[in-house]
């Protein structure tokens, strides 16, 4: 067994162990850019399917404001900010995701750079929702009161150079010269990945 396959199976277990105020357990996996919230979420999702728990994984990223919007209140650049975000819709669907029976809610279409009403869809046999985003543990209004839902909250603490790199390689891979793809992760990403240090609430488990 792979030690990455051992290290989801023993974060698995905690999932299994954490107590739940709800129908559903309710799992954040919260950190800066880049931090790997996406790959190890969906890990985590699989291994505990393996151990025959019904779980999904329900992005932050749904929840970008419409670029048209930022556009009008001068936010495009820089997109992914807190104030960029419908935090108040992500709340509320955060509070109906412990007890409805069945739950729609938007999804990210990286490509196009859009969210996409209605594309994610949690039904009744789903035990643990895991939730990632940027934002799950930021001690600010509204995304603060988000920390009253978590059953099991995660956060990963990646060092800045590493995020710096994956940040740059991520950009070139969507198009921008070396020089635009710096900028974009100095100027955006790590700005955002401060801010949240700044200003985090504590974690069940910090990776």
């Amino acid at each position: 067994m792979s030690t990455q396959k051992m290290a989801d199976g023993r974060l698995a277990e905690l999932v299994l162990a954490a107590p739940r105020s709800g129908h559903r357990r309710l799992v954040a996996m919260a950190g800066a850019p880049a931090s790997g919230k996406s790959t190890l979420a969906e890990a985590l999702a699989s291994e505990l399917h393996s151990r025959g728990c019904a779980a999904q994984v329900v992005p932050l990223d749904g929840f970008h404001l419409h670029n048209q919007i930022l556009i009008d209140r001068g936010l495009l650049p820089h997109k992914g900010a807190p104030d960029t975000f419908d935090a108040l819709g992500f709340a509320h669907l955060v509070g109906r995701l412990h007890d409805e029976t069945e739950v729609y809610y938007p999804v990210f279409d990286r490509a196009r750079d859009i969210a996409i009403a209605g594309a994610g869809y949690i039904d009744e046999l789903c035990d643990t929702v895991i939730i990632e985003g940027n934002y799950l543990l930021f001690n600010a209004p509204v995304w603060k009161t988000l920390h009253g839902h978590w059953d099991l909250s995660i956060r990963l603490d990646v060092p800045l150079e590493t995020l710096n790199a994956r940040l740059v390689g991520r950009w070139l891979a969507h198009g921008l010269s070396p020089d635009q793809a710096h900028a974009r992760a100095a100027e955006n990403d790590l700005a955002n990945a401060a801010l949240i240090a700044g200003a985090q609430l504590p974690a069940d488990i910090t990776i």
